[in-house]
């Protein structure tokens, strides 16, 4: 999963956003916002589509995720966590969570 590393050094280098107080904040919102833009598009697809999924949908729903990602790798960044850590500890955590029978329910700790 070196890669998510690799990706997260780029999405670094790309910052817009000078002044630290205000960076974790405006990655938060903005991941806030493009969740928003994956869920709306999937909101349209089945309001007008009835839930058919041509190739340009895939497209533009992959576009976004990309914004989601981005998002992502920047706030892991700011608060000192290596993507890839990230991502190997969420794999654990599920496979942690079907190997006790306990995907469904309530709760972060189950």
């Amino acid at each position: 999963m070196e890669k998510f590393n690799d990706y997260q050094a780029l999405t670094t280098q790309m910052a817009m956003v000078a002044d630290d107080k205000q960076r974790l904040l405006i990655y938060i919102m903005g991941l806030a916002g493009e969740t928003g833009e994956v869920s709306e598009k999937f909101k349209k697809l089945f309001r007008d589509q009835q839930g058919e999924m041509s190739d340009n949908f895939k497209q533009e729903v992959a576009k976004e995720l990309g914004d989601v990602l981005w998002y992502v790798s920047s706030i892991a960044h700011e608060l000192g966590l290596p993507l890839e850590d990230v991502a190997k500890a969420n794999v654990e955590k599920i496979q942690s969570r079907r190997a006790r029978n306990t995907q469904h329910g309530n709760g972060d700790n189950r």
